[in-house]
């Protein structure tokens, strides 16, 4: 059963990788290096749960195993499309707002503020961890949707990226294959991700943790994904506003008006 020590250590590992992330970004004035942390924070937290279970269980190494792929593709990813590049734009606005010294206020506005909800957010991955339930249906419900959810979130990802590497595609909008039916497919994909963490935890006898997976669908929308994106994408991708009117915003749909075309 998870415990009052477990969460507290849990928090303490992720605040220390995030001190280690904040350490490193100073080096360039760059804090996007948070970004490649996201999935490592869960990760970490999976692992730090698992050494301080009791004879862990077969829904323990499950549920380690299935947060290790998704961690270790996502991290690399962004880890792989960031290194190089300036700061994020999200990022730079934030450093405007609070300098001076924001390279200190970094440490607590942007790194530790995303350990602390990555430890909120992995809450279905510790209870999952500490159950001795037997793995059942349930459990395979989730693992089912997070198949899911991962195809679509890689497949999201690997069409962008063939897309910006084209040249001619700098201030175009990609509308085809898998973002032809919805405007944030990754996103999408991430979501079903969370909510099967979701099922696996409730199939461990816990429901109250699904109120992880609904937070983190509500930022995906409504605060650090599709709606900060879209705040200024017109400025920069003038077809995007087109975009906007014949696509779905998350739930993959079929498109309406020009995109409805194949």
């Amino acid at each position: 059963m998870l415990d009052s020590f477990s969460l507290i250590s849990t928090l303490f590992a992720l605040i220390f990788l995030a001190i280690i992330g904040w350490s490193m970004s100073l080096k360039n004035d760059n804090v996007t290096i948070v970004d490649s942390l996201w999935g490592l924070f869960f990760l970490l937290a999976s692992l730090t749960n698992l050494v301080l279970a009791s004879d862990p269980s077969a829904r323990a190494y499950l549920t380690l195993s299935l947060v290790a792929i998704w961690s270790i593709r996502l991290s690399s990813h962004l880890h792989i499309r960031n290194h190089g590049q300036a700061e994020d734009h999200r990022y730079q606005a934030i450093r405007k707002r609070n300098e001076p010294n924001f390279r200190t206020k970094s440490l607590y506005l942007v790194f530790m503020l995303q350990a602390v909800l990555a430890w909120f957010i992995s809450l279905p991955l510790q209870v999952a961890i500490h159950s001795k339930t037997p793995v059942n249906a349930i459990d395979y419900l989730g693992l089912a949707l997070w198949l899911i959810g991962i195809t679509i979130q890689t497949t999201a990802d690997r069409q962008l990226k063939s897309f910006k590497q084209k040249p001619e595609n700098k201030s175009r909008v990609l509308s085809t294959g898998i973002w032809r039916y919805s405007r944030h497919p990754n996103y999408f994909g991430e979501a079903c991700i969370w909510f099967a963490y979701g099922l696996i935890a409730l199939g461990a006898g816990t429901c109250w943790t699904f109120i992880s997976p609904i937070f983190m669908t509500y930022l995906l929308i409504k605060v650090t994904g599709a709606k900060l994106l879209e705040s200024d994408i017109t400025q920069r991708r003038p077809d995007y506003q087109q975009y906007i009117a014949c696509t779905s915003q998350f739930f993959p749909w079929w498109p309406k008006g020009p995109n409805s075309k194949a």
